[in-house]
């Protein structure tokens, strides 16, 4: 449930048992749970659902507050884990609590992850939120950053976290921002509590979101994040992946002590003395520029937007400095440097045969007991080697020590890069006896003010210039050119209903792979011509109304961007007119942006090189409840932010704003632009755009395809030349309309958006992204994605007779409702699966 003081993700299953068992069932196959050596010595339980002892192992540790560490197996700290499993595990998490917010407050919320273990699962679900900022808590402090607060841990054998974000308001409470608050696991909640009660004193705010891979909670404790939300006068809701109690007999933490001891006492030395030093390679890698090394001091979206594509290559150059030889690699980050190494990790793993996985080392000393039944079966000690500020101490790694790892790729940041890291006795020498091969990998230490580092690679090529037809699209060369690289030979094209499946299930984003193009039925196709025939005068009337407000308020030349690929055509059109009935000549291009992932920046700094940022101009098809218009401006934004020029007015033009989202507009009627009805082949044969890291670098354009092959059904020009043809018999009504516009109050309202949001939860979806308004958005849930239901309001003519025919052919029922904003509706199937629509993708009838 949610609520004031509410909860939600308590009770992840129904399969609950003690967990004091010598084994635990997976599928078919029996193994040895890695809880049960402690399980039966100290008789502590673990209860919870089915998959709990899948995820937790239990061990011992010299701690005087609590005795038993439960040791996760997907968190990357303790037990080395594939990359992709832990990296999923916080992105899933992330995505559970974007649901929770909706796209816009998840937009708005801050992340915060707790110093040590939690780093790197905090970095992770910010990325599954999207576009949220992420700090974490720090034991390290850093000269000339000012502390933003503080708090402690409990249970902690090093208690005191510091906050350092290099922006003072990272923390500030602006509307509707949420804090969600993210550590491994959730089990007395004081750790938690402290930092609410520390930050609601500075940053009071309204919303507090708890996230934890693990609910572990005593019945008596599960009571306490409730009373305390009251008694702040905050919401506070938690997701959690699973939910459990740790049952403790009395006197556990003094026979857990004594068994500690005991053990050590019986075990030999774990640091030989005088073993042959065996030499490691020391690979510096090209960080980007700019991008911080972690979430210390925050990490933005505009820091994200600079490290994806900048990922790819920097595993090539650990996977060569590696070679051909290793089969079984372990990437090894360092304490609090957890989200780096990830990524890399996560990277080498796509990029490479072997067999990766990845761990951290950790202040954290934890008894090696070398038994199946035991979560830490072996121990690697070394000194500190960051000069803490709390003195030198031991560190450790867990599990490295006999686990057949060929090489092994240590991560740390500059700052950690010391005598002491190289000394008989440190890492470096304590890792070599355990494998053939160490690489040492270095990133810069971010450091707040500091200048950059010179990036260590050749400077970046220019920029290359824009694609033109007929090499890449049949619109002719000065109708526009496309900031995009061309992937035409890579094949990129899944079913619909696979990439439904990978979208909702968050193993892929919509922007990494294409829909198969439909390929219009006979029948379709005269539909096509038939509302172009009717509405071609309409969208004339629309195109002319807004390229004529365009010149009032931005001219007297602007300079037309387009949103690939739904608003080249009407930027192309825009560019007709202005020449046909104002003699310009206006340069056009055309860029891709992404939702979730912004707009492409190296296609902005191309224009401001080349243009007055003051004078782009971008443009749309239509609205349906603003995603866009809302991406563009936080994309911007962090464009800005990050360090590129300033100047990009972030307001979009459209030909049709039926959400009420834009101030320039053609006309906010809800009708069917024809050019909505098909995909490339009335958009210059161009497909969606692309952004996948594997394809596209730092210093790419995003991309996409251009299907010649589809040349003999094209109707991109015959498209155009319709509308064009009627310019000159709706001039008169283009200027009466906009010399009205021009005086009118024009502000967004934002009625779509509320809209699509009443019509989520009436229909029991609870996802804005899966409702599509709009004639222009139904359209394409139809032609692209999986549709469930059609919602059309009662009595609407022929702008619908291409959803009809579309529903018709996808066995999508059409729903009529009265009081519906849009002429119609798209849903897209809430939670889908194969299995659950059929092979053939169409939809369940019953709600």
């Amino acid at each position: 449930m949610s609520g004031t003081g509410g909860t939600i993700g308590e009770d992840t299953g129904a399969d609950h048992g003690t967990g004091s068992g010598r084994r635990a069932e997976r599928g078919t196959a029996d193994v040895v749970w890695s809880g049960s050596w402690v399980a039966e010595r100290l008789g502590v339980g673990l209860v919870g659902d089915g998959e709990l002892r899948e995820l937790l192992g239990l061990a011992l540790r010299r701690n005087p507050k609590r005795a038993h560490l439960l040791v996760s197996n997907v968190l990357g700290k303790h037990v080395p884990q594939r990359p992709s499993v832990v990296y999923g595990a916080g992105v899933e998490l992330g995505r559970r609590v974007r649901a929770l917010l909706g796209e816009d407050g998840a937009r708005r919320a801050v992340v915060l992850g707790y110093a040590e273990t939690a780093t790197g699962l905090g970095h992770s679900v910010a990325d599954g939120l999207g576009a949220a900022p992420y700090l974490h808590s720090t034991r390290r402090p850093v000269p000339g950053v000012t502390r933003a607060g503080g708090f402690e841990e409990a249970h902690s054998h090093a208690t005191s976290h510091l906050l350092l974000p290099e922006d003072p308001e990272l923390l500030a409470a602006g509307p509707g921002s949420a804090l969600v608050l993210v550590d491994d696991e959730f089990s007395t909640g004081n750790t938690v509590l402290n930092t609410i009660r520390a930050l609601h004193e500075r940053y009071p705010r309204d919303h507090y979101v708890i996230v934890a891979l693990v609910d572990m909670r005593s019945p008596a404790d599960r009571g306490r994040l409730t009373e305390f939300a009251a008694e702040i006068g905050a919401r506070v809701d938690l997701v959690a992946r699973n939910t459990g109690t740790v049952t403790l007999p009395d006197g556990v933490l003094e026979k857990g002590q004594a068994l500690v001891a005991e053990r050590e006492r019986q075990q030999p030395d774990d640091r030989p003395v005088g073993a042959a030093r065996r030499p490691h390679t020391r690979l510096d890698l090209p960080w980007p520029a700019g991008v911080p090394d972690g979430g210390r001091h925050g990490f933005t979206d505009a820091h994200r937007a600079l490290l994806e594509p900048a990922l790819p290559a920097l595993a090539d150059r650990v996977a060569r400095a590696l070679g051909d030889g290793p089969r079984r690699v372990l990437v090894l980050g360092f304490e609090e440097l957890m989200y780096a190494p990830l990524r890399l990790a996560t990277a080498l793993e796509e990029r490479t045969d072997a067999e990766v996985r990845y761990s951290t080392t950790t202040r954290s000393p934890v008894l090696a007991v070398d038994d199946p039944g035991y979560a830490i079966r072996t121990r690697l000690v070394f000194p500190a080697h960051d000069d803490p500020a709390d003195g030198p101490g031991e560190r450790y790694a867990y599990n490295v020590a006999g686990a057949g790892f060929d090489a092994v790729v240590l991560v740390v940041d500059s700052a950690a890069d010391t005598p002491a890291l190289h000394a008989p006795g440190g890492l470096l020498d304590r890792l070599a006896p355990h494998t053939e091969q160490v690489l040492l990998a270095v990133i810069p230490s971010y450091v707040p003010g500091a200048p950059a580092p010179e990036r260590q690679e050749e400077a970046p090529m220019q920029l290359p210039e824009p694609l033109r037809g007929p090499a890449f699209s049949s619109y002719a060369p000065d109708e526009v050119g496309w900031l995009l690289q061309d992937l035409s030979d890579t094949r990129l094209e899944a079913p619909t209903e696979e990439r439904e499946e990978a979208i909702q299930s968050g193993g892929a984003h919509y922007a990494e792979s294409l829909p198969v193009e439909y390929q219009p039925s006979a029948e379709y196709q005269e539909l096509f011509k038939s509302a172009l025939a009717l509405s071609a005068a309409r969208i004339a009337r629309a195109v002319g109304t807004v390229t004529e407000t365009v010149l009032a308020e931005r001219g007297p030349r602007p300079v037309l961007v387009s949103l690939a690929r739904a608003g080249t055509p009407v930027g192309v059109l825009m560019r007709r007119w202005a020449r046909a009935r104002r003699g310009l000549d206006l340069p056009h291009y055309a860029v891709s942006i992404v939702r979730g992932r912004g707009i492409d920046a190296n296609a902005l700094r191309w224009l401001a090189e080349h243009h007055d940022p003051g004078d782009v101009v971008f443009v749309d098809g239509w609205t349906g409840k603003g995603a866009i218009t809302r991406e563009l401006a936080a994309a911007i934004a962090e464009f800005e932010k990050a360090g590129g020029v300033a100047g990009f007015n972030p307001e979009i033009a459209v030909l049709a704003d039926p959400g009420g989202c834009v101030r320039t507009y053609g006309t906010r009627e809800d009708f069917l632009i024809p050019s909505a009805c098909l995909n490339s082949t009335v958009s210059g044969l161009i497909s969606r755009t692309v952004l996948r890291a594997d394809l596209v670098g730092p210093y790419d354009f995003h991309g996409a395809k251009f299907y010649r092959e589809l040349a003999g059904a094209d109707v991109s020009g015959f498209f155009l030349d319709t509308v064009a043809a009627r310019f000159d018999e709706v001039a008169d009504a283009v200027d009466a309309e906009v010399k009205e516009l021009l005086a009118a109050d024009r502000a967004p309202t934002w009625e779509g958006w509320a809209a699509v949001e009443r019509i989520s939860e009436e229909y029991g979806i609870h996802d804005v992204n899966l409702v599509k308004p709009g004639v222009g958005e139904t359209t394409r849930v139809l032609l692209r994605r999986v549709p469930w239901k059609i919602l059309a309001r009662r009595g609407a003519g022929p702008d619908l007779d291409h959803i009809r025919l579309l529903a018709e052919q996808r066995g999508v029922p059409v729903e009529e409702v009265d009081s519906l904003p849009y002429t119609c509706v798209g849903l897209i199937h809430p939670k889908y699966t194969r299995g659950a629509t059929g092979a053939d993708g169409k939809a369940v009838e019953s709600a």
